[in-house]
């Protein structure tokens, strides 16, 4: 067990946040900018699945990316401007967020990725994309990509529980998503794992399970989602069916703490919570005041005098 608070974590905070982990390796602001690559999943078009994941939006979990009726350079455009309305200065990582973004042959993730990649002041791209989408050619491209700008790959698990899997129709298992990892960081490629708590029928236990088993691999960094219910998923009809209901507020924090506490602590922590557009949003609403979500975090962490990893030393030595 741990005993201190890592002396590399901010004075203000009890876990390795993104923005710290960017502001120490750029020594300034960087922000990302989500497109739409105009990509589409195996898990739509029929090639392991119709339908896509149950949680997943008409936009592919790309709410907030760019509208990909534009062109790349234009989206990215947009989007700058809008971040430059909160942030004067900074410089940019190309998010290619909408879908699944390494499934095309590679002529064209080259065609998509390093259009980006000449726009004045991107310093790097974070990909997302599932485990089943990373072909030996996709990864050996991505391994030159690496070579030349900074790279991460985010890859989607959601749960370690192959039953919720298969009720949220994931339609791949937890043992493809470690063989896509061992397949990047073979290439020393930084990968960052997508969780989400509250999935159908897991119980706090069940999502605690998840990041226990997630600090096992060799994973640089992560997004712990809270699930939350968009309009026109196939998720609406999981909840009327009352398969779950919503995370309460309370519960998500206690949950969210619990995994830190278990997570290594040199892990960069992506995201700790999630949200959507708040005219799709059914549900929970809460989810919508992320700096409150937030600020709770670090209250009950300080509450108990606790702090990303202070359980991980303990855990790992179990193994």
């Amino acid at each position: 067990m741990s005993s201190t608070i890592p002396h590399f974590y901010p004075e203000n905070k009890r876990y390795y946040s993104w923005n710290t982990f960017l502001k120490t390796r750029f020594g300034e602001k960087v922000f990302k900018i989500p497109l739409d690559g105009g990509f589409d999943c195996p898990n739509r078009d029929g090639k392991v699945a119709y339908g896509g994941c149950t949680f997943c939006s008409q936009s592919g979990s790309g709410d907030f990316a760019g509208d990909r009726r534009d062109d790349l350079v234009q989206q990215f455009q947009t989007i700058k401007e809008r971040m430059h309305q909160k942030w004067k200065k900074g410089k940019y990582i190309g998010y290619f967020q909408a879908f699944s973004n390494t499934y095309a042959p590679v002529d064209i993730l080259k065609q998509r990725y390093e259009v980006i990649l000449e726009q004045d002041g991107v310093v790097g791209l974070s990909i997302a994309t599932r485990p089943d989408c990373l072909p030996d050619d996709v990864v050996e491209y991505l391994s030159e990509l690496s070579q030349k700008t900074y790279l991460w790959v985010e890859l989607g698990l959601q749960t370690v529980h192959d039953k919720t899997g298969e009720l949220i129709n994931r339609v791949h298992d937890f043992d493809c998503y470690k063989e896509g990892v061992a397949k990047l960081r073979q290439h020393n490629i930084p990968i960052c794992t997508h969780i989400i708590d509250g999935l159908p029928g897991e119980t706090p236990e069940m999502m605690l399970e998840t990041a226990k088993e997630v600090a096992k691999l060799d994973i640089q960094g992560i997004k712990i989602h809270l699930l939350h219910l968009l309009k026109k998923t196939a998720l609406v009809k999981q909840y009327e069916k009352g398969l779950f209901d919503f995370l309460d507020f309370n519960t998500y924090i206690q949950i969210v703490c619990d995994q830190l506490e278990v997570l290594p602590p040199e892990m960069t922590i992506h995201r700790l919570t999630g949200d959507g557009p708040a005219d799709l949003l059914i549900g929970p609403m809460w989810s919508l005041n992320k700096w409150e979500v937030l600020n709770a975090i670090d209250h009950e962490l300080e509450k108990r005098s606790s702090w990303q990893g202070k359980y991980y030393e303990m855990k790992a030595a179990s193994r």
